[in-house]
């Protein structure tokens, strides 16, 4: 329990996460799957935080490779992210067909076949995490199963979970977890709610979810959504958090490779250029209000399929937007913050996001 914040606290308490961590800064990069370069991990782990790869995406030979190059690039702690799967997705063919013909809009035509996407193995994923043995493995979306828990306590492997709610983050400290990843709703990308239902309705924002979960857990806990600058950084540490986890505030860096569309959106996007929702992936997300996003929020647009059902119908459009750097249907996830994000390489970004917290923390 973090208790209040008296004079000096924050930075003990920061200094105390990094000694246990092996860390120089307590400046964690969001495992953001698609969206995390080995370039980019390296960078922050380079200065002194921990780099930080979504698997979601990946399979167990990726995830292997994508391992080796990070220790190959530095020395630095390693964060390997998986999505707790969701119940298979109750399908409607013709709520699809009416999903399709309106991507036909934004997009090419949507394939016969899409809607069956599937995400990959999920127990393959966990395996090949193991083996690369990195310094955490995190999760959002639930929990690990308990058995799974006690591999990783076996190899000396971390568990941070991911945690939307105050009831989430006690029945991930009740699993085992060693670290909470309290996610506010500014955050970029997905929603980590563990019953997707859920996270729509309960979207909590950092300064109100930080202090709760502190108060209401006894492992550390990290900060997560809308930090972007030393300021925010800062009020994250006074608000009981250890740490803090970046993911936006690092996406116009060179190392994150993002198209332009995409870089240049988050560093022109006010607080209200953002919008949570489903129409990319059918998990609830916050992206950029591209001009897809807009549309499918409005009242003639379809209700979105559910994960992944909608991801695979929406791939086409995303894959193409991408390619011709297009913001209009691109999936440009962003959080709140996303205009203080700084075209800087990270090593830069994450210096100063500590040394300016330092400066307003004495």
């Amino acid at each position: 329990m973090a208790g209040k914040a008296g004079s000096g606290e924050p930075l003990r308490r920061a200094q105390a996460f990094c000694d246990t961590f092996g860390l120089r800064v307590p400046v964690l990069m969001a495992p953001m799957a698609g969206a995390c370069p080995v370039a980019l991990a390296a960078a922050v782990g380079n200065a002194g935080g921990m780099g930080g790869c979504g698997a979601l995406l990946m399979g167990p030979d990726a995830i292997r490779e994508w391992a080796g190059q990070y220790r190959g690039a530095t020395n630095a702690g390693l964060n390997l992210n998986i999505w707790i799967p969701d119940p298979e997705p109750v399908r409607d063919a013709a709520q699809e067909a009416s999903v399709a013909k309106f991507l036909g809009r934004w997009g090419p035509a949507v394939e016969p076949a899409a809607g069956d996407a599937r995400p990959l193995d999920f127990e393959a994923q966990c395996e090949a995490m193991l083996e690369a043995g990195p310094a955490v493995i995190s999760s959002i979306m639930g929990l690990f199963p308990p058995a799974y828990v006690a591999r990783m306590k076996e190899r000396s492997i971390k568990w941070f979970a991911g945690a939307t709610t105050v009831e989430e983050a006690l029945q991930a400290e009740a699993a085992g977890a060693d670290v909470i990843v309290a996610q506010g709703m500014e955050a970029g990308g997905h929603r980590g709610a563990f019953i997707a239902e859920n996270a729509a309705r309960d979207l909590v924002g950092l300064f109100a979810l930080l202090p709760a979960v502190a108060d209401a857990v006894e492992v550390p806990v990290a900060g997560a959504g809308g930090i972007s600058d030393g300021r925010t950084v800062a009020a994250a540490l006074m608000l009981g958090a250890s740490a803090v986890m970046v993911g936006t505030g690092l996406l116009r860096s060179p190392e994150a490779g993002l198209p332009s569309a995409w870089a240049d959106a988050i560093g022109g996007s006010r607080p209200e250029g953002t919008v949570a929702t489903r129409a990319f992936s059918g998990r609830l997300g916050r992206s950029i209000k591209t001009a897809y996003a807009d549309a499918a929020g409005g009242p003639d647009a379809p209700e979105p399929a559910p994960y992944p059902v909608q991801r695979g119908l929406t791939q086409a459009m995303r894959t193409q937007a991408a390619r011709d750097n297009s913001l209009d249907g691109m999936q440009a996830w962003a959080g709140q913050s996303s205009r203080l994000a700084q075209a800087r390489p990270a090593a830069e970004i994450v210096a100063g996001l500590w040394e300016d917290a330092q400066a307003l923390l004495g």
